[in-house]
């Protein structure tokens, strides 16, 4: 049998979507027959109640859908009330003539009987009801737009329950090699260890709006940990902090600037790499700094890079103005230096 793929499993689920939306419709429409039908069939009878139910529901799905699906998309989602307004208007009097055509062409070669004059109650009747319609297809709009929000939560939430069991089984993975590889080779499994922190602090903290201080801190030990294996020689790395552990700020925050070090910074042909850190917490602020050798058998270190201008733009929706981030390079040194008020 074969696997059917991804794209196919969405393109289905799509479709069984919109067959439960339709049919939910035919429901409604069902019903609305049927409540009119009952309604009319002591005084008309089956036959001629039938006949005036199918009417008034089509007089009722005109001006539903007219509306919803015809000229607010068009007219008012796009501002043009004016064309709206007069859309509305000219959409009430087709389906309210529609209505008396339907109600003469029974009454005259269905039902073979005088078709009664229209009066002034008979009138009103019309208006009042194909206003109240056109009223109430925005709470039908509302109601298809709740089913769909609804449809697409639940899809979500089935797609992040799947992407919570991948990661969990790779942790007990790691898990097993961590025990495994403890036994031949510590060092190695020190190394697996902080991978697998890793990973776990991107699937379980870092869609967080904030997380201890020292959480964030213990993640940079870990990359570095993990990025110094691969530089021969290790790089002199110095890391100063002073800070409140239980501090809460944003996941991530300081992540560009150490990154941006072992892109950019690591001179791997000399091997003369040299990377003070600096962390502290002072007076209802944070200020974080990094200073690395510039690598000169490379380009110019990157001071306006894609990472740092997004570590801007995130800067300035969570604090607006009140921060500070600065980029330099003097020849010799690069450094880094943010400075941001804590809660």
């Amino acid at each position: 049998m074969h696997a059917v793929r991804q794209p196919e499993i969405g393109y289905f689920a799509a479709r069984m979507d919109k067959g439960r939306l339709l049919r939910l419709q035919y429901l409604v429409w069902a019903t609305i027959f049927l409540i009119s039908y009952f309604a009319m069939i002591t005084d008309d009878g089956p036959l001629r109640s039938a006949g005036f139910a199918i009417r008034d529901t089509c007089f009722y799905a005109l001006i539903v859908y007219g509306n919803i699906r015809f000229l607010y998309p068009r007219f008012y989602q796009k501002k043009q009330y004016v064309l709206y307004i007069a859309g509305s208007v000219l959409l009430l009097v087709l389906a309210g003539a529609g209505k008396v055509y339907l109600s003469l062409a029974l009454h005259s070669k269905v039902y073979l009987t005088a078709p009664r004059w229209l009066d002034a109650e008979t009138y009103f009747t019309l208006i009042f009801s194909g206003i109240s319609v056109f009223v109430l297809s925005f709470v039908f709009r509302l109601a298809i737009a709740y089913f769909m929000i609804k449809q697409a939560s639940e899809e979500a939430m089935l797609k992040l329950l799947r992407a919570q069991v991948q990661p969990h089984f790779l942790f007990n993975t790691l898990n097993n090699m961590y025990y495994e590889a403890f036994l031949d080779s510590p060092r190695t499994a020190l190394l697996i260890e902080r991978l697998s922190e890793i990973m776990r602090y991107f699937v379980d903290q870092s869609n967080q709006e904030t997380v201890p201080l020292a959480t964030e801190v213990q993640f940079l030990d870990n990359y570095i940990a993990l990025e110094k294996i691969r530089i021969s020689p290790e790089p002199e790395i110095g890391f100063e902090r002073h800070y409140d552990a239980s501090t809460p700020i944003p996941p991530m925050l300081l992540m560009t600037f150490v990154e941006n070090i072992f892109k950019h910074g690591i001179d791997k042909i000399t091997g003369r790499n040299k990377i003070t850190i600096s962390l502290m917490q002072q007076k209802g602020y944070l200020y974080f700094s990094t200073k690395n050798t510039i690598n000169r058998h490379v380009g110019p270190q990157v001071t306006g890079g894609l990472g740092l201008a997004n570590l801007r733009k995130r800067l300035s929706i969570l604090y607006g103005g009140n921060f500070h981030m600065e980029t330099a390079s003097d020849g010799q040194y690069f450094t880094a230096t943010l400075k941001v008020p804590l809660a």
